[in-house]
């Protein structure tokens, strides 16, 4: 079980189609319509990925989104950490570089953005992601404004990676960056984003992977 750095696919989901080291850059073109299979690890925009209409966001906007959903926690091994660690040849817990699954990570400030609803390890631990109870905590479903709204109302806090941005610079966010987002979460032709659809979308981003990083 692996995460997932924002690579070009997944950075179209917080408007940066490029690579994730965009600090150099002042500004980004970004798609107006939701994420196209082209993007996909190309590593630049191409004329192909843009399409005429475009929106230009600056990169802090992304990061005040990123700030708002990522996590100092993420639990990533549901057998809650039984590995034993002794190097054992058959260990269902060792990955193929012989490193081994972690059952959990934690950071000193937000880095990972999980890409479930709720989980829960043998042990009896249990973890609910920030999006699920903060965005939509009873709700099972949220129109754009709904989402914008709730979105818009997390506490920003300064993420690890990315363009740097104070926790006060980050208080205020554009409605419009948020929108976005939602337009590229919600499945098409429907006007509300549904928990589970969040959840299962979140994971296409990170290409099956239990959460995302910058």
């Amino acid at each position: 079980m692996k995460l997932v750095k924002l690579t070009p696919l997944v950075l179209s989901a917080f408007y940066a189609c490029t690579s994730f080291a965009f600090v150099s850059r002042p500004s980004l073109v970004l798609p107006s319509s939701s994420v196209a299979s082209s993007l996909a690890d190309t590593g630049s925009v191409t004329t192909a990925a843009v399409a005429e209409s475009s929106i230009e966001i600056d990169p802090k906007e992304c990061v005040k989104l990123f700030g708002r959903l990522a996590e100092k926690y993420i639990m990533l091994d549901a057998s809650g950490g039984l590995c034993c660690y002794s190097a054992c040849s058959d260990c269902e817990f060792r990955l193929p570089d012989g490193g081994y699954i972690m059952s959990e990570m934690s950071a000193a400030r937000p880095k990972w953005i999980p890409c479930y609803e709720q989980r829960s390890q043998e042990s009896g631990k249990e973890h609910s992601s920030k999006w699920s109870d903060e965005i939509f905590g009873e709700a099972m479903a949220l129109t754009t404004e709904e989402f914008v709204e709730q979105v818009s109302a997390l506490t920003y806090v300064p993420p690890l990676g990315g363009p740097f941005c104070s926790a006060k610079d980050g208080k205020e966010i554009i409605n419009n960056t948020i929108s976005r987002f939602f337009d590229i979460l919600v499945r098409e032709g429907s006007e509300k984003l549904t928990k589970h659809r969040m959840a299962t979308r979140m994971k296409e981003l990170a290409g099956e992977d239990e959460g995302i990083n910058w």
